[in-house]
């Protein structure tokens, strides 16, 4: 089984938008960005996050913004039930998370099960005044009571579709695309 793009959401022009409109949003809600705090979630939530910092520390003339990675691989409540061996990666929160204004960082919001790990993982690091979610999509299809309070693109899918970030960090180029599942 194959798949092929359906539809390009955004582009790298368009990626950029987005995450300018998203870093403003941070700033413009929490009046300021003295006691926010970014944590990606792995994968492509952790050079979200980090661009995000950059982008607000601009916003904000110079203030550096602590970032932090997530990797919620035990957090996962699908954990024991699935058949490959998990790869678990660190972990890195270098800066204290108590009575800050957590922001969790994630590329694509759907069925809110990945959030809800990522929440879990975080209260084992400390309190939080605050969680915030911001992602590059909402896709719909929740199973849990969890939205985005920074959302940079909403996408509406059918069964068998996917969305795609893709970063250069990772992928070497920006662009948000809608996959189809295809039958070779």
């Amino acid at each position: 089984m194959g798949e092929r793009i359906k539809h390009v959401i955004a582009d790298s022009q368009g990626v950029e938008r987005t995450l300018a409109r998203l870093a403003h949003e941070i700033v413009e809600k929490n009046r300021g960005a003295e006691r926010i705090g970014l944590v990606g979630i792995r994968t492509r939530g952790a050079p979200l996050a980090e661009r995000l910092a950059g982008i607000i520390s601009e916003i904000e003339k110079g203030r550096t913004v602590p970032v932090g990675i997530l990797d919620i691989t035990l957090y996962r409540d699908d954990f024991l039930t699935t058949r490959k061996t998990p790869k678990v990666q660190a972990t890195e929160i270098d800066f204290d998370i108590n009575d800050r204004v957590l922001v969790l960082v994630d590329d694509v919001l759907f069925t809110g099960r990945t959030i809800r790990a990522a929440i879990d993982a975080v209260l084992d690091y400390g309190r939080p005044a605050k969680i915030q979610l911001a992602v590059m999509v909402d896709r719909g299809h929740r199973e849990m009571p969890i939205q985005g309070d920074f959302v940079g693109l909403r996408a509406v899918t059918a069964p068998g579709e996917e969305v795609r970030v893709h970063l250069r960090e990772i992928d070497n180029e920006d662009e948000i695309v809608i996959v189809e599942k295809i039958n070779d």
